[in-house]
């Protein structure tokens, strides 16, 4: 039925016809046709089908609700994105955390052997010092400063932090060894020189002060040098079994020298001359993947030597490198991600299961250690798929492997 009516008559109102179908707001959308003004000679059943309207006599476009809303054309879908954003926002900046909270288990990992030193230098007792092998010390200071230069240069600045607090504490722990003599002068004054290059240079790199030619020649460096020192700390560990040689250090860095060479000369492909500016990376995670290896090795040989292991400083490792993992699997990071899983469970939980099966540390502890471990790593990997949006946590380990392998 039709409405109809005079100029000279107050137009009644419409009334609208129900209907099954989505009902629609009084805002058009920006894609549809205004709807145009009344007028007294337009038929009124032209127009019942949009709803609801205002009085006739004040005629007047409307607009639809999708309008204030047209960049967003799936509404619920952009809110679930905007949900995701926040929450991988959230888990971008806690991890950061927990690889920044990293440094106290670490600190408190290094400072009571730099106490026990201080007092013993205090006592005029040098000889206690002895006890602290230098060589050991080095290489670790050998591969904090190249995980340093590795993070500096991918701009992870709470990584930075945790391994420029192993160059420290580690220097110190060798200048407390050279005031008691044990570790010989002209090696020390070499070792400083390194120690503030390398530091110096890393801070001048990260802020984009440095220039591009002196980066590599000290990346070059710290690979040599990282080559050079893991086959042969890899060969000394199982002396007497094998002869006491000098001879793979001497190989690897004929061969470092020489793949480095090759790399800056332009003799190299692309695909070689990255795989060499990785290996200072790779050399240093590789040293300290070898120490719970060489640990486990000395226990397997003097099962009675780990009664002298600590419980505590093994904790303290393994909590160090397990709040490294959600930062490394987050970054797809594989390199770091392998280091810190690796300390985190064969030189941490590793020993702390040795300690125990030998009755020097009670079930209780043990078991504490393993649920708080396995909770760990299960969270990790949930919310690392979660705020990535996959189905399952193995997905999360698919993405860390394919982002390595480019």
């Amino acid at each position: 039925m039709a409405y109809s009516f005079s100029a000279t008559q107050n137009p009644p109102l419409l009334r609208l016809h129900h209907s099954r179908s989505t009902i629609r707001s009084s805002f058009a959308s920006p894609f549809h046709k205004p709807i145009p003004f009344f007028s007294p000679s337009v038929s009124a059943s032209r127009f019942t089908h949009y709803t609801p309207f205002v009085s006739l006599s004040r005629p007047r476009l409307t607009f639809s609700t999708n309008a204030l809303h047209s960049d967003v054309p799936h509404p619920h879908q952009g809110s679930v994105d905007i949900e995701r954003n926040k929450r991988y926002e959230q888990w971008n900046s806690l991890t950061s955390k927990f690889a920044a909270a990293a440094n106290i288990p670490f600190l408190l990992l290094q400072l009571p052997q730099i106490i026990l030193n201080a007092q013993n230098l205090l006592a005029g007792n040098k000889t206690a010092l002895f006890a602290v092998a230098w060589l050991g010390m080095l290489t670790s200071l050998l591969g904090n400063l190249s995980l340093l230069s590795y993070f500096a240069k991918k701009k992870e600045k709470e990584a930075m932090v945790v391994q420029t607090l192993g160059v420290v504490t580690t220097f110190v722990v060798l200048v407390q060894l050279a005031l008691a003599e044990a570790m010989p002068l002209p090696l020390f004054v070499a070792t400083s020189v390194v120690v503030g290059s390398g530091l110096f240079l890393n801070f001048l790199n990260y802020f984009g002060l440095l220039n591009a030619a002196i980066w590599r020649f000290w990346e070059d460096f710290i690979t040599v040098g990282g080559l050079s020192v893991l086959p042969q700390i890899m060969w000394s560990t199982f002396v007497p079994y094998v002869p006491n040689s000098i001879l793979p250090g001497t190989a690897a860095f004929v061969v470092a020298n020489v793949a480095v060479i090759m790399a800056r000369s332009g003799k190299l492909p692309e695909e070689g001359v990255r795989f060499v500016g990785s290996l200072s990376g790779w050399t240093a995670t590789l040293l300290f993947m070898w120490m719970p290896i060489s640990q486990m090795w000395t226990n397997f040989l003097n099962p009675e030597n780990i009664k002298g292991l600590s419980a505590y400083s093994i904790l303290l490792a393994m909590i160090g490198n397990g709040l490294l993992i959600p930062r490394a699997l987050f970054v797809r990071d594989f390199m770091w991600f392998l280091g810190s899983s690796w300390a985190t469970f064969l030189y941490g939980y590793g020993n702390i299961t040795c300690l125990y099966f030998l009755n020097i540390i009670r079930k209780e502890y043990f078991l504490a250690a393993t649920l708080s471990l396995v909770l760990w790593i299960v969270t990790t990997f949930w919310r690392d798929s979660s705020v990535h949006g996959y189905s399952s946590p193995l997905n999360s380990v698919h993405a860390l492997l394919s982002k390595s392998s480019k």
